[in-house]
């Protein structure tokens, strides 16, 4: 496949079963930047606005802590079940920022490379304990990747940080002088507003990342001309089937033909190589329909069949070939062979009529437009004159 190719050879951009295949193995395009950014992010957001109360309840929860039980004192058995009710309680307090960044982390797994449930991705692989393999990704361009998003996080960061201090100096000043109580409060917020703007700007970051995933996994996954070759000839099978399946829907659809033979009201033949059936309703407003056509054995075989259903035969070596080269199966004849068509049948059907002591209709001469006659190969009259 293309991973065992170069990359220059890796011209052709990667088929829907290539990308199918490879999501059923677990590989798709990942970002480890944007999770980690969007779970960061909606924690901090949430304690930025829930900060009050999730401190009072923290700061509940410590104070019940230290309250003396004399229970306890006379019962050492109580310890760990006071114990666990504190667990308990602090477990309650915390549940909902889990809860979110436990939301964000599942939504920002699949905004890069959508989401893949495979169990055999959490099993080890002692493939990866190769050292070679370990040395090629220490120094290859996956490296020097997360090295540059390294470089680009801790200076965006610094900057940020920079900014925030210079912008919040007075309040900072002023903590110094403050009770412990406000000091902690005003700290505390600046803390907070200080991390959620410095993780917006990685948002930059993430950004930059998911494109870099989509479009290395894209490149990945790559293929040459012989990998899209050789999956073609493996979802549609080798030359040899496919051309015995065409064979074999040939005669089926033969065998079809060869029935409605018989439904024919006459058979159009040129002596050398092609037959037409025909059928037509004189009740309805309906064209003359070609129920069935060939060319050399199966011209032989419609004949035959006319022969032994009693359907009237009639040469007619232009009309023939001008009905097989221009007429579909189950399809009405072109308007131009109207005429041509209507002698040939009202001919037949004179005969099928006939009552002693009438004379029969003579035979027609038959003649189609000019612009209507064909060789044997299918080639228009007057376009190898013009030539």
């Amino acid at each position: 496949m293309a991973e065992d190719s170069s990359a220059e050879d890796q011209t052709e951009e990667p088929t829907a079963r290539r990308l199918e295949k490879a999501r059923e193995e677990g590989e798709s395009a990942r970002s480890v930047e944007v999770p980690a950014t969007l779970v960061t992010l909606t924690g901090l957001i949430f304690i930025m606005f829930n900060g009050d109360k999730l401190a009072q309840s923290v700061r509940t929860l410590f104070a019940s802590g230290f309250i003396f039980d004399a229970r306890i004192v006379h019962d050492a058995t109580l310890l760990p079940r006071h114990f666990a009710e504190q667990v308990g309680e602090a477990f309650f307090i915390i549940l909902p920022v889990l809860a979110l960044t436990l939301l964000a982390a599942i939504i920002g797994s699949g905004l890069t490379g959508g989401y893949l449930f495979r169990m055999q991705s959490a099993l080890p692989n002692f493939g990866k304990l190769n050292f070679f393999s370990g040395l090629k990704r220490l120094i290859g361009m996956r490296a020097i990747v997360e090295l540059i998003k390294a470089l680009a996080k801790f200076t965006i960061v610094g900057a940020m940080m920079v900014w925030v201090i210079n912008d919040h100096m007075p309040e900072l000043m002023r903590i110094e002088s403050m009770s412990a109580e406000p000091a902690t409060a005003i700290a505390l917020t600046l803390i907070i507003k200080s991390a959620v703007i410095i993780t917006s700007s990685l948002v930059l970051i993430a950004f930059a990342d998911a494109v870099y995933q989509r479009v290395s996994f894209t490149k990945k996954m790559r293929m040459t001309k012989q990998d899209v070759r050789d999956e073609m000839k493996d979802s549609e099978g080798s030359p040899e089937i496919r051309a015995q399946i065409k064979r074999r829907q040939r005669e089926m659809a033969n065998a079809r033909m060869m029935e409605r033979v018989k439904d024919a009201d006459v058979v159009i033949t040129n002596p050398e190589h092609f037959s037409v059936a025909l059928a037509y309703d004189p009740s309805s407003d309906g064209a003359p329909i070609l129920l069935a056509k060939g060319a050399n054995e199966i011209a032989m075989r419609i004949r035959e069949e006319a022969k032994n259903a009693g359907v009237h035969m009639f040469p007619a070596p232009p009309l023939a070939r001008a009905l097989y080269f221009t007429t579909k199966v189950d399809h009405p004849i072109p308007e131009e062979l109207y005429q041509a068509t209507a002698q040939v049948i009202a001919y037949v059907f004179n005969l099928n009529s006939f009552q002693p002591g009438v004379p029969p209709r003579p035979r027609p001469a038959i003649q189609v437009p000019p612009a209507w006659e064909f060789d044997s190969e299918g080639r228009r009259a007057a376009d190898i004159m013009n030539s």
